[in-house]
């Protein structure tokens, strides 16, 4: 008999399997939304397609979307037709991880003639076909190449038609086809450790490990449910939306054995593209109380499992075919903040403030300028580029500037931006003045310009939210800055939609800040004074807003410019 200790050997093993499953993807994925941002995922499942591990690696709306995935594999590929060698893919947003842009591969692994489980692995990847990457479609009909559950490769042979299908119909070929092979690939990578793995425990099956992960998973965190208050509270949160704003709300009900996130009353679906499948709306809700009550135990299909959500049909956050759902990760992303507004109600004193939610992504599609004749060498490209505005504010803690909340993607490198295609960034820093007041403050948000080479213009597809709509303060904490977008002729754009951008134009961006947390008088003067002498406040604010001296900012002001003189 398997002794537990073993058995949490096996269990890190496991882990660090799925972590170099998706470090493979990094490495030889051919899109900068993965190879730079990490927006993917990895994961490991058991022979009844109950993920067992995943990586550190990766989005919350893509592992935990992902969790549920491999179920519908096995429904649709059938238990009598996994085969050895096989390869399954889909690109489904309401089977896999919520819209056309996503791809999922999912991979059987097979010892000793035996089917012991799969894996899985979700990237998201620059264009694949329609409409390109934006919120402008009025139906998913409209967002591109849809690609069912279905053999990518069968028996060790890939599908060719598949193959030349997909070249046919997107922007980027070589890049999607890079792609694909790339998830191909770390499956085969996490599926040759798990069986050296099982090699050297001599596993004949995963039933035993997989037994042990999910009995304690799901016992430690009951364990955490049962130690809350068994009640309820409700959180609202109001955001921009395309056309007209749209509210989200969720009913927390806590009790003994599960936590309930009802969002009856939330905004009906959208008529463009930014509506969110239930499947993604689960996995942030997920992701919110996991990492509120129990965020070192590690995600598998047991530790998810108490977490339940519930959504109307119809509503936004649970949009069914045929909407509209290219750019879902702008509600997805808003709905922990919404889970928050309610859980702060039953446990004060744990969550953050509001942050500024969705990323601030842009796609910009390059081509030849057309008001005159373009230089030789100017080309069509598909540029997109990951970028964030500030956290909110934590009880203890001041926001993260800059930072992917809750996506945990990280902001794209201007070089690797510069090198996918012939755009230029012009502008890249922090915001000062942006993240809310507060006794913690909220993460600063980022100035952004982007123009092309010469000889080029270009659509941009704007992907922003916080427009109208700023990250709001919890505990009497201030406001985050809202978003702004304007070309640099002072011309304003659109915060989401494509927009042509005419040659030698450059678009100018202010990313939102996220909400302070407490009062403003009630925050240190030394972390006022450190604040203003980095450049995160300005003196204005430092005495308008924090009580600060003119004295200590002179004092502050002169350290600068001697630190500067040194």
């Amino acid at each position: 008999m398997t002794s537990n200790v073993a058995y949490q050997v096996m269990w890190n093993r496991l882990i660090s399997i799925v972590e170099e499953q998706a470090q493979a993807l990094v490495r030889t994925a051919f899109s900068t939304s993965v190879r730079e941002a990490g927006d993917l995922s990895a994961g490991a499942y058991n022979a009844e397609g109950l993920m067992i591990a995943q990586a550190v690696t990766g989005t919350p709306g893509h592992v935990n979307a992902m969790a549920d995935a491999v179920a519908h594999f096995i429904r649709r590929i059938g238990r009598d037709n996994i085969a050895e060698g096989d390869i399954y893919i889909t690109n489904d947003p309401w089977e896999g991880t919520g819209h056309l842009h996503d791809i999922t591969m999912v991979t059987p692994s097979f010892h000793k003639g035996s089917h012991v489980g799969f894996f899985a692995c979700t990237a998201h990847i620059v264009d694949i076909g329609g409409r390109g990457f934006g919120a402008d479609a009025a139906s998913v009909y409209e967002e591109g190449l849809y690609i069912p559950i279905m053999k990518f490769a069968a028996k060790g042979e890939v599908d060719h038609t598949l193959i030349r299908i997909v070249r046919g119909n997107v922007r980027e070929p070589d890049q999607l086809i890079g792609d694909m092979y790339a998830l191909a690939t770390c499956n085969e990578i996490g599926h040759r450790r798990l069986i050296e793995m099982m090699q050297e425990f001599g596993l004949a099956d995963l039933n035993g490990i997989a037994d042990f992960i999910l009995d304690n998973s799901r016992r430690a965190t009951l364990e955490r449910i049962a130690a809350l208050p068994q009640t309820s509270a409700e959180g609202e949160m109001t955001v921009d939306g395309f056309s007209a704003p749209i509210t989200l709300k969720v009913k927390l009900t806590i009790e003994p054995d599960r936590i309930l996130s009802d969002f009856a009353g939330t905004s009906g679906t959208d008529k463009k593209g930014i509506n969110c499948p239930l499947v993604y709306t689960k996995a942030y809700a997920c992701y919110a109380l996991k990492v509120a009550i129990a965020p070192e135990i590690p995600n598998n299909a047991a530790s998810l499992a108490p977490f339940e959500i519930a959504a109307p049909e119809g509503t936004i956050v649970n949009a069914v075919h045929p909407a509209p759902v290219a750019l879902r990760h702008i509600v997805g992303h808003f709905v922990p903040d919404a889970v928050f507004n309610a859980f702060d109600k039953i446990v004060p004193g744990l969550v953050p403030a509001e942050g500024a939610g969705c990323l601030c992504n842009f796609q910009t599609s390059l081509r030849p300028r057309t008001d005159a004749p373009a230089p030789a060498d100017a080309v069509r490209s598909e540029v997109l580029t990951f970028n964030s505005g500030g956290s909110g504010a934590r009880p203890d803690h001041d926001g993260l500037n800059a930072t992917a909340f809750p996506s945990g993607v990280m902001t794209m490198p201007i070089e690797a931006t510069e090198h996918a295609g012939p755009v230029i960034i012009w502008r890249k820093e922090l915001r000062p003045d942006s993240g809310g007041a507060g006794k913690t403050r909220g993460g600063l948000g980022q100035y952004m310009e982007v123009g092309a080479r010469e000889g080029h213009e270009f659509d941009i597809q704007a992907m922003f939210d916080r427009v109208d709509h700023p990250a709001l303060g919890r505990r009497g904490g201030g406001a985050g800055a809202p978003t702004t977008i304007v070309m640099d002729d002072g011309s304003k754009m659109n915060g989401k939609g494509k927009q042509f951008v005419p040659h030698g134009r450059k678009v100018v961006m202010a990313f939102p800040g996220g909400a302070g947390y407490g009062a403003a008088a009630d925050r240190d003067p030394a972390l006022v004074k450190r604040d203003l002498a980095r450049g995160y406040i300005s003196a204005q604010t430092a005495a308008e807003v924090y009580g600060l001296s003119a004295s200590d900012i002179a004092q502050v002001e002169d350290g600068v410019a001697k630190g500067r003189a040194d």
